[in-house]
């Protein structure tokens, strides 16, 4: 046996590798649960849960660090695993139908066919390989390749050991695509996250592209707009704590099924490496949470991941086209997708020398090109392995610019030197302003700008430019990404960087990175006026500045934002005007909504009576061309634009309307908000705190289908929204820190870990960070799985 652990007694500290080298068989403590697994694999470690099934992985190698995390993970989510797997292979439809939906909000919800064809043509690239064959930093780092592999024998030692027929989650249990795994395919996962935002949000685009096809010629695109991606960020710098040390908020917004959910973990190899957090399902790295000195978080940047190029194509061959006046083929890529009534479909995908085509504009004399940022992008777990191992921001900063691999989010951090600290260090096309006055010379073009950039590609002078410190050709280097370090806080809810900090506007960075003097977001302008009423102690939570209580109290105040900005207005109207007429021409009486308004209490919590009401109203309302009387304001972002427009007939239909849906469910329109707004994840209807980004919640939780209330009086099921929570607090003595995972740690619904924090997450409550040894052993709920080998 290569490696043994000694776990003797509570006040056990593995403080060093030497501590490690005693045997298993030394004994364990009164309080804690030992299993001890034996196999032949060349990997050992030690898998310790504590409460709510969170585990910590302790190892002496990164190879053993990967093989007890890839076990605990298939232990909590092997369908879920092996569901990625399938999609990232590109077998969806071999084992589900063509016509099926995968049902992955980060991807669209494309069909399976789709899915396969576009998956498919990214394999037979070789990219993946090539990630795992090329050397870093391009490649990945020895250490990233040894956790890798050991995540591979982990998943795989779990299914062998449980078998395929009889796994704990009858998802699916004894089903033909569940299989072990390779580091091909771990490395395809990883990459699809890469791809998020660009390549990823056109599978159909791709998959269904065709030479001159009749209703090629319109130029629609998928929703792109990061700012309903969600996430919050803040960083509060010495100056704005009481205690003088860095906190930081993590409120990541994401879906709460498939790929975008979030697992919870510690990794700890003695000496070399030890942080917490939570990592994305399917990928080896942890990219949001803390170590002893430093706690980061991201949210998704309003920063291009790709540009779209205008192909002008030779007369006669709608898969040629001119480059300087040069005749250029398109290379042809054939795909073929097994199905499950045992045919195959057989597509080719064709790609010019800026990238695939899309199915959108590609007539007999025009086509469309994509080139993503990312399409060469085999680092990112590189950086946010780097990233767990710093010490301080300026290590943090280091470690990004040395790798230059974040595909699509800002970073925002502190340290225990009180240090508030942003980036926007993602993957960026290098197209500067002159190139967008140069190379957006169509009527398409300018009308898509500034959100989807599209270039003449029949030049090579609007090609990408590189930066000297980029790390490929093509993007901008860590010179140009927008950062900010101040001693008071920084902030992003999605909008721009920009208003980071108000006192200290970024400007002057290219286009492609985000607007300025723009309109905020109503989540944008709530987060910083929360932020300064506790810096200036006005928010009734007491004292002025900072501490880990008054953080968590804030980011659950369930604050409605456009409560705050237009109820008043709304009582008024309805006062005013007691009949209104709905879109089906009824006449309304509206006055017992304004009632139920009136004495609403301008929040999202779960007994906020009016909350309902308001959401049938505002999501209509909001639609308004008119809809405020004072508009935006570059000179005063932060409070424009402002005072409803009640004469606007958008908004006084809207409000006929709320209300006659609610009369014709039967639904008091003072019902609170549990009676509508409920996820199924614990197994039965459970009523959760929140709202969406267009109302302006800033813990935002989404229902399917939510701008109307469905027949059974309820919204959709919540599928998105706050994800992984983290406060922390980094000081000199040690980081203090409070975490929920708001969807809890296994996708398994016979699993004990299957909703409890969603339980929590009901309650605004919030979980102890158990990041010291001294916590994670006087843990009362410890177990321990030991993982042994030769």
């Amino acid at each position: 046996m290569r490696l043994a652990w000694q776990l003797a007694g509570a006040a056990a500290a593995v403080t060093a590798a030497a501590a490690l080298a005693v045997p298993a068989s030394a004994g364990t403590t009164t309080n804690l649960s030992t299993t001890t697994l034996h196999s032949s694999d060349h990997y050992s470690a030690v898998i310790r849960r504590t409460e709510f099934g969170i585990p910590h992985i302790l190892a002496t190698s990164f190879g053993d660090l990967g093989y007890g995390y890839g076990y605990a993970f298939a232990h909590d989510n092997l369908c879920a695993l092996a569901d990625l797997v399938v999609t990232t292979d590109g077998r969806r439809s071999e084992f589900f139908g063509p016509d099926a939906r995968d049902d992955d909000p980060l991807d669209g919800n494309v069909t399976n066919l789709d899915s396969d064809v576009y998956h498919r043509w990214e394999n037979n690239s070789g990219i993946a390989q090539r990630t795992l064959d090329q050397p870093a930093p391009l490649g990945m780092t020895p250490q990233v390749r040894q956790i890798v592999d050991g995540y591979v024998a982990g998943v795989n030692r779990y299914l062998a050991t449980t078998g395929v027929a009889h796994l704990p989650d009858p998802t699916c249990r004894a089903q033909p695509w569940v299989h072990p795994i390779t580091a091909v395919e771990m490395e395809r996962v990883i990459y699809n996250v890469n791809q998020f935002n660009a390549l990823n949000d056109v599978q159909p685009q791709i998959a269904e592209a065709v030479p001159a096809a009749a209703g090629n010629a319109s130029l629609a695109l998928p929703n792109m707009n990061p700012t309903d991606a969600g996430s919050n960020g803040v960083a509060v710098g010495g100056a704005g704590t009481r205690d003088g040390d860095g906190i930081l908020l993590a409120n990541p917004h994401f879906p709460w099924q498939n790929a975008g959910r979030f697992y919870q973990v510690q990794f700890t190899i003695p000496g070399v490496l030890d942080v917490t957090g939570a990592s994305l399902f399917g990928t080896p790295v942890i990219e949001i949470g803390h170590n002893q000195n430093v706690a980061w978080t991201h949210t998704v940047s309003t920063a291009q991941r790709f540009t779209l190029y205008r192909l002008t194509l030779v007369p006669g061959d709608p898969t040629s086209y001119y480059v300087d006046g040069k005749a250029e083929k398109m290379v042809p890529h054939t795909v073929t997708v097994p199905e499950n009534d045992g045919t195959t479909v057989t597509r080719t995908i064709y790609t010019s020398r800026y990238g695939p085509m899309l199915n959108i504009g590609w007539t007999t004399t025009s086509a469309i090109a994509i080139r993503g940022a990312s399409a060469d992008n085999g680092r990112s777990a590189n950086e946010w392995l780097a990233m767990g191992q710093a010490n301080s921001i300026a290590a943090l900063r280091a470690a990004q610019n040395r790798y230059q691999g974040i595909p699509f989010t800002n970073t925002i951090a502190t340290d225990d030197t009180g240090k508030a600290f942003f980036a926007d260090n993602s993957v960026v096309p290098h197209v500067t302003d002159a190139e967008l006055a140069r190379c957006v010379d169509s009527p398409q073009g300018q009308a898509m700008l500034p959100d989807i950039i599209l270039l003449d590609g029949s030049t090579s002078d609007c090609a990408w430019g590189s930066s000297p410190n980029a790390i490929t050709p093509g993007i901008f280097g860590p010179e140009t990404n927008p950062t900010l370090t101040r001693d008071d806080f920084v902030t992003n809810s999605n909008d721009s960087s920009w208003l980071t900090n108000p006192a200290a506007p970024i400007t002057g960075e290219p286009l492609i990175y985000g607007t300025v003097d723009t309109e905020r977001s109503p989540r944008t302008r709530l987060g910083i006026e929360l932020i300064d009423g506790r810096l200036a102690g006005t928010d009734g939570l007491g004292a002025p500045k900072f501490t880990v209580s008054t953080m968590q109290r804030m980011e659950f105040g369930e604050q409605n934002f456009s409560a705050e900005q237009a109820r008043d207005g709304v009582v008024a109207l309805c006062t005013a005007s007691p009949t209104l007429t709905a879109t089906d021409g009824t006449a309304v009486d509206v006055r017992s909504g304004c009632a139920a308004l009136a004495g609403w209490d301008l929040r999202d919590d779960r007994t906020s009576q009016g909350a309902v009401l308001w959401r049938q109203f505002w999501t209509n309302a909001v639609q308004a061309p008119d809809l405020w009387q004072v508009p935006f304001a570059a000179a005063h972002p932060l409070t424009t634009p402002n005072t409803l427009n009640t004469a606007s007939a958008v908004v006084r239909q809207a409000l006929a309307d709320a209300v006659e849906r609610m009369n014709a469910l039967h639904i008091p329109v003072t019902a609170p908000l549990s009676a509508a707004q409920v996820t199924g994840i614990t197994g039965r209807p459970l009523a959760v705190p929140g709202c969406g980004d267009v109302e302006g919640c800033y813990s935002v939780v989404d229902s399917q289908d939510d701008t109307q209330l469905h027949d059974d009086g309820r919204f959709g099921p919540v599928i998105f929204g706050s994800s992984f929570m983290m406060v922390a607090d980094m000081s000199k003595q040690g980081p203090t820190a409070r975490t929920i995972l708001t969807y809890s740690e296994s996708t398994n619904p016979n699993s004990p870990h299957h909703g409890d924090q969603t339980k929590l997450f009901a309650r605004k409550q919030w979980v102890t960070d158990r990041f010291s040894e001294h916590y994670i052993t006087t843990d009362p709920r410890l177990t321990t799985t030991v993982l042994t080998g030769r």
